[in-house]
């Protein structure tokens, strides 16, 4: 028998809209990345982008659990000496751009190269509820019933 190769031409993707107000984000982030990537499907190919379109709303109200608001720490180099800073993850997500917390965690799950960030290229996190994908008519994936430990209500946004 032998091995199953998927073709550019024989890929079906599809689009997928997730809302993520009150899931944690490492959960998520796995989720999406084996979606991203393909996984998920019975024709799935390691060098192709045979995964599908994923949408993220209400990414600002994802949630970490345990202390890591306050000490999850985030580092960027500035390109001069001495310039490594760091963030907290909760003054990330007080900031103005709360959906990189998911997008960084997303990213760095996907594969390095060219197909990774191809793969990434399919990914679009929104803060709020509103995105302007309805024209693709994306099914809904509900993560929080997925598993009961997707969700941590338990825990506030400091």
């Amino acid at each position: 028998m032998k091995t199953y190769s998927a073709k550019a031409s024989e890929i079906e993707k599809k689009w997928v809209i997730i809302d993520a107000e009150g899931l944690v984000i490492g959960r998520l982030a796995t989720i999406v990345a084996m979606r991203l990537r393909g996984k998920h499907k019975p024709s799935y190919t390691p060098h192709m982008d045979c995964g599908d379109n994923v949408i993220i709303v209400n990414a600002a109200k994802a949630l970490f659990t345990g202390q890591k608001l306050k000490k999850k720490v985030y580092y960027h180099h500035t390109g001069y000496i001495g310039g490594i800073k760091e963030r907290v993850a909760g003054d990330i997500l007080r900031g103005k751009f709360p959906e990189r917390l998911v997008e960084k965690a997303i990213e760095r799950m996907l594969p390095r190269g060219p197909l990774g960030k191809r793969q990434l290229s399919n990914l679009r996190v929104y803060p709020g509820a509103k995105h302007p994908h309805e024209a693709q008519q994306p099914e809904v994936l509900d993560v929080a019933k997925m598993n009961p430990k997707n969700t941590n209500y338990h825990v506030k946004v400091a």
